[in-house]
């Protein structure tokens, strides 16, 4: 039967080299009691990374850890069974930058598994800076709806701007519908079978490939 990895408190090292890169210490202290602790020098369980400072509480999946080495070296964790909350800027000003998340590489993620992720402000802004073609982009993806609701919806590019559903598309202004372009063509699927005279049966072909 195989053995649960968590059961193995060996951490000797073996004749096979395993263990070689053991996390070890002669100077890790701990105070606690039932209620909590705080460690200097802590090693994790598995032994491959060396917490500077551990603070734990009663509950095992409460803790901080700012670890100093291993596969984590600079990391810090913070764990909370339940609500995790922050809160700042009770003397600051609107005008403000008062809570701030810096990642100088890498990406930021910010994941609920099971719930919804909001965002709420007087304004909210979404800037991408990229300087290259691969880069630069926002992008949204929704497995069902995008909803927008607002007094005005603006959009605006400098290239190239589309519109497209494989199913029903409708455009509707309830007071007024505006159409301008320098040129303005419009192609059906008549032209799959015969070409217009203004062309447009490879226009309808490229939209049409899948």
């Amino acid at each position: 039967m195989a053995t649960n990895p968590t059961t193995n408190n060996d951490r000797l090292p073996n004749k096979s080299g395993g263990g070689n890169n053991l996390k070890q210490n002669y100077t890790a202290i701990k105070y606690g009691n039932d209620h909590g602790s705080i460690a200097f020098g802590k090693i994790h369980k598995k032994a491959d990374v060396t917490s500077d400072i551990m603070l734990a509480a009663s509950d095992g999946e409460h803790f901080m850890s700012m670890d100093k080495d291993g596969q984590r070296t600079g990391w810090t964790t913070i764990m909370s069974p339940g609500n995790f909350q922050v809160e700042c800027g009770s003397n600051r000003e609107e005008s403000d930058d008062t809570c701030m998340i810096n990642a100088k590489n890498g990406n930021i993620d910010i994941i609920a598994r099971n719930g919804k992720i909001r965002l709420q402000a007087t304004d909210i802004e979404l800037v991408a800076t990229g300087g290259s073609v691969d880069k630069g982009n926002i992008k949204i993806v929704a497995t069902e709806t995008i909803s927008a609701d607002a007094k005005k919806i603006m959009l605006s590019s400098k290239m190239n701007t589309k519109i497209m559903s494989a199913g029903i598309t409708e455009c509707i202004g309830n007071s007024c519908l505006k159409i301008y372009g320098s040129i303005i063509r419009g192609v059906s699927d008549a032209v799959s079978v015969k070409e217009s005279k203004v062309g447009g049966q490879r226009y309808q072909q490229q939209q049409n490939q899948v």
